[in-house]
């Protein structure tokens, strides 16, 4: 049986995030994932300044693609506006890979199925065993699941459900769009250029509402594709989107039990206006180290729920989640 100081389970921003850090305070660490890196992952893509800051790198030290974005442009039924937002585009199976072979942490590709307690330690599937395990593993973290789901439930109502794609396409149009509520979908589609010829084209909407207007997520999917078609973004591409599902940011008051902490997705991080998760992730990786190497409190509350402080931030908390979280 492998022992470690400290096992991660999923190897995403997060997870690699808080191996890296730990890591670096000289702990034994093994990183669990069921996919083997680089692998596909379904995302906008898109990072912040901020989130480079807690990575400790910079644009330029970055060695992969990557775009900046000084402005956004938004689309809200007829009006459309430049939003300046600093954003930088980036490809996720070259971006986690990266994250994750800097870590220096031991990987093992493992799809984990059973956790249980034993000896004040945590016992995987009989072949891992730890003092220390972090759940980094998405929306459907094992760790989540086996340990904490009874005391933490998903709030139905804050869960997100997407389409999109990322293919080559000599893109034209460098900037950034973003549509909200086109079409009645209750929630937001994307264009974002990425370096090097590639294109993430996507929507994603409030799960629980898509289907009160007689569509489906792929009745929205057809309706936005003619709409980039229209507008000359995307033309003469067959396009065929995957999804998937996770949930904005609720309560975080629940998301450790004894030595395990729920980091990212698992811990349901993502902000209540641009939908955003990479930047959650990899703070609450870097909080989840430093409450295991340093002993400090893990405490999620004070991640910020919005992108942004603007008005625009703030109306979309209020469509996409309804209220801002209670004080």
């Amino acid at each position: 049986m492998r022992r470690a100081d400290a096992i991660v389970v999923g190897g995403g921003p997060g997870g690699s995030t808080c191996a890296w850090k730990l890591r670096q305070a000289g702990l034994d660490v093994v990183v669990l994932d069921k996919a083997a890196f680089p692998r596909l992952k379904l995302c906008a893509g898109w990072v912040t300044p901020a989130c480079l800051r807690d990575l400790e790198l910079t644009p330029e030290e970055y060695p992969h693609g990557l775009l900046t974005f000084e402005t956004l442009r938004l689309h809200w039924g007829p009006l459309s506006i430049r939003h300046t937002s600093r954003q930088h585009s980036i490809r996720r199976w070259e971006f986690d890979d990266f994250l994750l072979r800097r870590s220096d942490a031991e990987v093992v590709e493992h799809k984990v199925r059973e956790i249980r307690e034993e000896g004040g330690e945590y016992v995987i599937d009989d072949r891992f065993r730890t003092k220390y395990l972090v759940g980094a593993g998405g929306t459907s973290c094992p760790v989540y699941r086996n340990l904490l789901r009874g005391e933490n439930p998903r709030e139905s109502t804050l869960q997100a459900a997407t389409l999109e794609q990322e293919f080559e396409y000599d893109w034209q149009d460098p900037d950034c769009h973003l549509w909200f509520f086109s079409d009645g979908l209750p929630g937001y589609a994307w264009y974002v250029p990425k370096a090097g010829g590639q294109l993430n084209v996507g929507i994603g909407g409030m799960a629980g509402r898509l289907g009160r207007g007689g569509r489906k997520l792929r009745d929205y999917w057809e309706l936005f594709i003619r709409r980039l078609d229209k507008a000359g973004l995307v033309r003469d591409v067959n396009l065929q989107p995957k999804g998937y599902s996770y949930y904005l940011r609720g309560r975080v008051d629940r998301v450790r039990a004894g030595n395990a902490f729920l980091v990212g997705d698992a811990a349901g991080l993502a902000t209540r206006d641009m939908c955003e998760g990479i930047g959650p992730a990899v703070e609450s990786g870097l909080r989840a180290a430093r409450a295991i190497g340093e002993g400090a409190d893990y405490a999620l509350a004070d991640i910020a729920p919005l992108s942004g402080n603007s008005f625009v931030s703030r109306a979309l908390e209020r469509r996409f989640a309804g209220s801002p979280l209670a004080a």
